[in-house]
């Protein structure tokens, strides 16, 4: 049985134009699935339905074979966290360590057990030294750095990452994208993102266009589907980009070319 299984899923926010238009999609235990798309594709509205944030107008979301639903939907949310792309939104307490409490508190977690946990996570994600400071003085990669630790303290099953890196600079992307990669294996992760390099860390690439699965498969095979990818709204890597520059080199040869191509290929998924 897959973790979450998606059949026919349809929604729109009004009658007449459809986000999502029959998608479907599995997703197994312990999978890091990568959603990629354009603006409007449909990946954060995937997110809300999963979440239980929104209801399907058709079609059915199943998790562990339970249908989310609006009498299931409560404890079904008991096993996913959310990390969404401003951190800012995320937080409530005065202080680090007071954040990352602050759900377990909720689940009526003992005082001495939270102090336990909050340092146990804070440590997973390097931020065990920070656990006095004001989440407000922090830096943005910190940031999303307590927001998954303050997801992970609850211990869900499934995280979903809503565009987790778009608004910080290229160290905290660094940051978060290694604090994810300490998650391979041990949660069941979909990180929905429009940045392909984010994905090459991931098991499975979706590709979203126009609300319905266009392609999907590992990186290695997904990644030099040129026409689908840039059909769907999406850049190309930078492998790609310099292969087709070298093509158009009449002075390399057809042998060289294929060597040098299949080195660039070689690099991109060495992550």
């Amino acid at each position: 049985m897959s973790k979450i299984e998606i059949k026919d899923l349809h929604f729109g926010y009004n009658e007449k134009d459809d986000v999502l238009n029959g998608l479907n999609l599995s997703i197994e235990r312990g999978e890091y699935v990568c959603l990629l798309g354009h603006n409007g594709s449909g990946k954060s509205t995937l997110s809300k339905l999963i979440m239980g944030f929104l209801l399907p107008s058709q079609g059915s979301i199943a998790i562990d074979g339970v249908v989310l639903n609006s009498e299931t939907y409560n404890d079904l949310r008991e096993h996913i966290g959310i990390i969404f792309q401003n951190p800012d939104n995320q937080f409530v307490g005065q202080t680090v360590e007071d954040d990352i409490a602050f759900g377990l508190e909720n689940r009526m977690v003992p005082s001495k057990k939270i102090k336990e946990i909050v340092f146990e996570y804070a440590s997973l994600v390097g931020m065990e030294d920070f656990l006095s400071a004001n989440p407000e003085n922090l830096s943005g990669g910190q940031k999303q750095r307590v927001a998954i630790a303050s997801v992970l303290a609850y211990n869900p099953d499934i995280i979903i990452f809503d565009e987790a890196t778009s608004m910080l600079d290229p160290s905290g992307v660094s940051e978060v994208m290694m604090t994810m990669k300490s998650l391979i294996g041990k949660k069941t992760i979909i990180s929905i993102t429009h940045n392909l390099n984010e994905a090459l860390l991931c098991d499975r690439v979706v590709i979203l266009n126009e609300g319905k699965v266009v392609l999907e498969g590992k990186p290695s095979e997904v990644f030099k589907n040129k026409e689908i990818l840039e059909s769907s709204g999406l850049d190309t890597t930078l492998s790609m980009k310099l292969i087709d520059l070298l093509k158009n080199d009449k002075s390399i040869s057809k042998e060289n070319l294929k060597k040098v191509e299949d080195a660039l290929w070689e690099l991109t998924f060495k992550m």
